[in-house]
Parts: C-alpha cells; sequence; structure tokens
C-alpha cells in the first residue's frame, strides 16, 4: 500500500573518536526538538557498524511525517527555531559534513504534489 509518508533523511560524517559523543547528543538534545516540530524518528543507524575510534562514521537519521501538509509546518517551524541551527553550529567541531534528503514513495508523489 502507498502512503504519503515523506522521509526525511539526515546523514552526518562524523569525525573520527566522536561517534558515540555525537550520538548521545543527538538523542538527547536534537530529537526531542526535532519531535516538537512535528518529525517522528524512525530509525537512527551507523556505519561502520562497530565502535572504533580511529574510524570516521556515517550516522543517518530516518525521519517521517505523515503527508505534505505535515512536511511543511515541518519546515516552516525549523526555520523559525534557532535552537536547530544553533545546535548543528556547536557539533562542528565533531561533523565533517552532512545532508539532508527528503523521499517519498514514487507512486505517492503524483497524489501528494497536490497541495
Amino acid at each position: 500500500m502507498t502512503t504519503d509518508t515523506i522521509y526525511v533523511v539526515d546523514r552526518v560524517l562524523v569525525r573520527s573518536g566522536h561517534a558515540r559523543e555525537f550520538i548521545d547528543a543527538y538523542l538527547d538534545q536534537y530529537v526531542p526538538r526535532a519531535t516538537a516540530r512535528g518529525l517522528v524518528l524512525d530509525r537512527l543507524l551507523m556505519t561502520p557498524p562497530v565502535w572504533d575510534d580511529d574510524e570516521e562514521h556515517v550516522v543517518t537519521a530516518t525521519w517521517t511525517v505523515e503527508g505534505p501538509k505535515e512536511w511543511w509546518a515541518a519546515a516552516v517551524a525549523a526555520r523559525h527555531d534557532p535552537t536547530a541551527s544553533d545546535w548543528w553550529r556547536s557539533m562542528e567541531p565533531m561533523v565533517i559534513e552532512r545532508t539532508r534528503t527528503t523521499e517519498a514513495e514514487p507512486a505517492a508523489v503524483e497524489r501528494m504534489s497536490r497541495v
């Protein structure tokens, strides 16, 4: 069944030796704020899947929202919440790079485009 779920995927390349610290801060500080803006954390993954302080790690957070209206509301809320950009700025010593994509099932895109 095709749903109107929109997936917001954050990928963060974390410097060697900082994976645990970054993940703890993400879960303790970033997740509650993003949840308050309407995002639901679907999963948090890490690669390589081993704690190795000599390796860089990619942390992937997949968030969901249940449709375009909810996605827009969360996006607008984030733009008006300086704590999000402040938090990311505070993580700069641990982060090499980060990306965010917004994704949906191809079969749902036509329907969701009519907002």
